[in-house]
């Protein structure tokens, strides 16, 4: 063989024939240089070997490869079981770090990298030290640094060998940082180790038990909203329908008791608030995301306690339906407007025919269309009664349709301060919920106009219940509202035919942001005061406060929503599902069937898992069996799951590890074939 690249030559041969000594030791031909040539003399198989080897070689050192005694031991492996290129195995860089290279070293090891970046989720399963944990690591690191996901997630369960270590002192986070030493340690070897702290206070970064990827949750009292309504989560099961991001059911995909956690108060600055535990996730954005174009992000309750404001301005924003909530249409005995309308501005006591006060004509034109079997008739300049229209032959004992339908639903008898807004009406179509706002409103409310700023909408009422139904009407249609009192007690008494009418009762003032595209008035010159104002402009929410709440049982949920939201208490939107991830579980054979299930079913969209483990180190206690051997069963053969074995071949560390490996295989088969062959041997579990 003629090498015309001399430095190539000097790189195959190594410092002082160093790897040429390596490869005359490993074949029986006779192998002799001078200058740029090779000869190689001796059987044809061999031979034909010792070729194909120093063209690897070349094509290796022209790559810019280190060539090492390791790396060409491993390429006369290859070769001689003919199970690769070894310039193709051996040239692959994954990342370099501080002038350190990390790729593949063997043909499984390669077949492994490249699965990783071909399916969802790989499980590597193979003996200690064949890089199944430090490969997917510098694929998760490399991805992160090519944006393809916006966090690492590094976790392993914390099961203790049979040692039995019993208390140990110091902080949660010291008591299990040595169960997960050996993940920081590969992470030191891949990123510059000064900005690791910072990578994890951002969470960018997360290393943490197993325990603790499951513990994303909400008390069991905490509602979500289904399709009927509100529910506590804990009622909720696989299957179930719950509310997500665009106003749509979405499924449960899977329901986990987290048992006792403490528990946190998130409140937002318009009021409304949920609860959680501290490793709940919230998506959230900041000022400065959304002036640069960035996405949303997601962080821990926990990441955000202490960080809530940017210069006096509230750091973090929380996204808003995309569309109203979409419920079931059901049947309503009064069309919504015309109920807006009554209870706003309609006189309900039940002692006298109903009215309805208004110095707008065209609103008790449109209350008159609205109500079949009523004619309006104009008492005095602003106030009107709702007359039965009778016809031949009717008795006078006859209800009022309108009475009827007020004494049905239960809001016949009252004045301002007990009305409400009827469930019926409150779980409804979209079409239903924004009648029934727009005749509040019509009645009630109005345009209020600053210069220089859009639009907001503002009503008031002395119905703590009308406030809050208010309020949660304008949420379900992907708005927001503020609401605050005004005291009763030292107002200016009002004016009412010239003479002065005092306040009895507190008045809710509530200011209201409706998203575009949603029309809050049907009465014209509201409407056209609106329009031209802009519109309501852009509504948002911020996190205002979290605060620490009583300790409770809780629970977590998966949902099948592209971005894995669901709509909880007073229709803020949270998820505990990690989306644009790649995670990596190690040690897996110490997980039991249900943590497997649990773990897996934490994967969301845009993310990527590896798991790795090996099923001949299980250390869980005797008669529980381990969940990566359970789940090579029920997963083989579902696309985009792959699982990649390694076998002592792989091992990368001392040459006695590999032959370590299969010197207790062969005793493990031994054992299998005839147990009384071994005398005293351990008890335990494989």
């Amino acid at each position: 063989m003629v090498i015309p690249d001399e430095h190539a030559m000097i790189s195959i041969l190594g410092s002082r024939d160093e790897l040429l000594r390596v490869i005359e030791k490993s074949f029986r031909a006779d192998i002799h240089v001078r200058g740029n040539e090779i000869t190689i003399t001796g059987p044809p198989d061999e031979s034909g070997v010792v070729v194909r080897l120093f063209e690897e070689l070349v094509e290796l050192a022209k790559s810019g490869a280190e060539l090492t005694p390791d790396s060409v031991e491993r390429s006369i492996a290859m070769l001689r079981k003919s199970s690769g290129k070894p310039a193709e195995v051996l040239s692959m860089d994954i990342i370099s770090s501080r002038g350190r290279t990390i790729r593949p070293k063997t043909v499984n090891q390669k077949k492994y990298v490249d699965m990783i970046d071909k399916h969802t989720i790989v499980f590597g399963i193979g003996p200690a030290g064949t890089g199944k944990t430090y490969l997917a690591m510098a694929k998760a690191v490399k991805a992160l640094q090519e944006k393809k996901v916006n966090r690492i997630i590094l976790t392993r369960p914390a099961v203790e060998a049979g040692e039995r270590l019993g208390f140990l002192p110091g902080t949660l986070y010291e008591k299990i940082d040595p169960y997960l030493r050996p993940l920081y340690d590969a992470l030191h070897d891949m990123l510059d180790p000064d900005s690791i702290p910072r990578l994890m206070a951002a969470g960018t970064i997360e290393v943490a038990p197993l325990a603790y990827m499951r513990g994303r949750a909400q008390p069991v009292y905490a509602k979500v909203l289904t399709p009927d309504g509100f529910r506590p989560i804990g009622d909720l099961q696989a299957g179930d329908l719950v509310i997500g991001s665009n106003g749509e059911p979405t499924p449960v995909l899977g329901v986990y008791p987290q048992g006792v956690k403490d528990i946190y108060r998130v409140t937002a600055q318009d009021g409304s608030s949920a609860l959680c535990c501290g490793e709940h996730l919230w998506t959230v954005r900041t000022a400065s995301d959304r002036r640069r174009g960035k996405g949303w992000r997601v962080l821990q309750t926990q990441e955000m306690i202490g960080n809530l404001r940017a210069a006096h301005a509230r750091r973090y924003e929380l996204p808003l339906l995309t569309a109203p909530v979409c419920l079931p249409a059901r049947e309503v005995p009064m069309d919504p407007y015309a109920l807006g309308l009554l209870l706003g501005d309609g006189c309900l006591t039940g002692s006298t025919t109903p009215s309805f006060s208004t110095n707008e004509p065209e609103l008790a034109t449109a209350l008159g269309a609205c109500l079949p079997g009523v004619r309006m008739r104009q008492k005095s300049g602003v106030d009107y009664v709702l007359n039965r229209i009778t016809a031949p032959g009717d008795v006078i004992t006859l209800e009022n349709p309108v009475t009827g339908v007020l004494r049905a639903l239960d809001l016949l008898g009252g004045r301002s301060v007990p009305k409400f807004v009827p469930d019926d009406y409150l779980c409804n179509s979209a079409e239903v919920r924004l009648a029934l706002l727009q005749g509040l409103l019509d009645s009630d409310g109005g345009p209020v106009t600053q210069s220089g700023r859009t639009c907001r909408i503002q009503y008031t009422t002395t119905s703590i219940l009308l406030r809050d139904d208010v309020i949660a009407l304008v949420q379900s249609l992907g708005g927001v509202a503020y609401s605050r009192r005004r005291a009763a007690a030292g107002r200016k008494p009002g004016n009412a035919r010239g003479r002065e009418v005092h306040h009895r009762r507190d008045a809710h003032i509530i200011d209201i942001r409706l998203p575009e595209g949603i029309e809050p008035f049907r009465l014209a010159r509201k409407r056209e005061k609106y329009r031209a104002a802009g519109g309501g402009g852009r509504p948002m929410r911020f996190i205002d406060s979290i605060e620490p709440a009583a300790p409770a049982e809780a629970v977590c949920i998966q949902v099948a929503a592209a971005d894995s939201l669901y709509v909880t208490q007073d229709y803020l939107l949270t998820h505990n599902t990690l989306n644009d991830a790649f995670i990596i579980l190690d040690e897996a054979q110490n997980t039991s069937p249900e943590q497997m299930k649990m773990f897996l079913t934490r994967l969301g969209f845009n993310s990527k898992i590896v798991v790795t483990g090996d099923v001949t180190q299980i250390d869980l206690p005797g008669g529980q069996d381990s969940g990566l051997k359970v789940v090579q069963h029920i997963l083989d053969g579902i696309s985009d799951i792959h699982f990649s074995r390694l076998t002592s071949a792989d091992v990368v560390r001392h040459k006695l590890v590999s032959e370590i490996v299969d010197a207790y295989g062969k005793y493990d088969a031994a054992v299998a074939s005839d147990p009384r062959s071994t005398g005293n041997r351990p008890r335990g579990r494989r």
